[in-house]
């Protein structure tokens, strides 16, 4: 199985440099790693070619013009150049235990999306995080709240079982899929502009294909860098997409990944 792990990401280097950090701590690495870039500037271009001479697999940067909030699009596009069987995904703000890769692979099943929890860093620890460029947390740092998410059992994790409804503790930050099951849902609906609901709305239309669904908990672990929240201008239009799914029970997108493969 080759697995490719996707990083979304926009203006925000000092984020990214941590997650590239965490990449080269990983106990297993992926297969291949795709940057989905929803319009940065050169300096995130420029961290991502010095990123890319120092790890030992292959870097796919996958750029598109700045034109407001269209992640959707852009992880599209990303997913459409991997060779990869399955997809690990996080956000552009999240830095991985050295046991996530690992945890997701160990994790995965036909038929089947995986989706994890985050542990978050508080917000006047940041200087600090940056400075020191502290990738590992555990229980007892003092920079985190939700602290109990950083607790990694694989004993406490077989507790877990998948499920067929889809659950209000899913988090697109922290997700892996089969990539055929992402094609054949059309991926992302491009429909979403402006923040939210793009990520659930994907697994939501898994689900009304048959795919089961699986909570990580206790494992494949991230922890998610503070930042203010995004603009919500347009999640009234986003919700609505996203309900239309859910009563109509669809499956494929209409405006999705297959125009780019």
């Amino acid at each position: 199985m080759k697995t490719a792990l996707l990083i979304s990401t926009y203006n925000w280097p000092e984020a990214l440099q941590l997650i590239f950090k965490s990449i080269s701590e990983q106990t297993v690495l992926p297969d291949e790693i795709l940057i989905a870039d929803d319009g940065s500037k050169l300096e995130t271009k420029a961290l991502i070619d010095t990123f890319a001479q120092h790890i030992k697999v292959p870097v796919k940067h996958v750029w598109h013009e700045d034109k407001g909030f269209r992640k959707a699009i852009v992880l599209n596009k990303a997913v459409a150049t991997s060779s990869a069987d399955y997809i690990i995904q996080i956000d552009g703000d999240c830095i991985m235990h050295p046991r996530f890769i690992e945890d997701h692979k160990a994790n995965v099943q036909k038929n089947m999306y995986l989706y994890g929890t985050r542990a978050t860093i508080i917000k006047h620890a940041l200087p600090e995080i940056f400075s020191k460029q502290q990738t590992k947390f555990h229980y007892f740092s003092k920079n985190i709240k939700k602290r109990s998410r950083t607790i990694h059992s694989i004993f406490l994790s077989k507790f877990n079982k998948p499920h067929k409804e889809f659950s209000s503790k899913f988090r697109g930050c922290n997700v892996s899929f089969w990539r055929q099951d992402f094609i054949d849902v059309n991926g992302y609906n491009e429909d979403f502009e402006g923040w939210g609901r793009e990520d659930s709305d994907l697994v939501i239309r898994m689900g009304n294909k048959g795919v089961f669904a699986k909570r990580l908990r206790y494992v494949g672990i991230v922890y998610h860098i503070y930042h203010p929240e995004n603009k919500r201008d347009r999640l009234n239009e986003n919700d609505a997409i996203q309900n239309k799914s859910i009563q109509e029970k669809i499956i494929k997108a209409n405006k999705g990944v297959s125009q780019y493969l």
